[in-house]
């Protein structure tokens, strides 16, 4: 699986196992995830590839602020609720 900037994830393993990210940049095994709020772009999580589940159902183009972060978050959990 090729992960891109831009691209939403999920959290498989850890202590935030389930939480949704944006992905920031990837490199070699690690990505840098960033969600906005607890996970600001000046904070990015680096985490294994492995611990991660993408979702490709969801794509962003740039990604400048934390607010277009929690954007892109909120509404793919807000669009999934309704599918439910």
């Amino acid at each position: 699986m090729n992960y891109e900037p831009g691209m939403l994830a999920r959290s498989r393993a850890g202590h935030d196992k389930g939480s949704i990210y944006v992905i920031i940049s990837v490199k070699n095994e690690y990505v840098y995830l960033a969600d906005g709020a607890l996970r600001p772009l000046s904070r990015m999580k680096k985490k294994n590839i492995r611990h991660l589940q993408p979702i490709l159902s969801v794509k962003a183009g740039s990604i400048s602020n934390d607010s277009e972060i929690r954007h892109l978050i909120s509404e793919y959990i807000r669009r999934t609720k309704e599918r439910a």
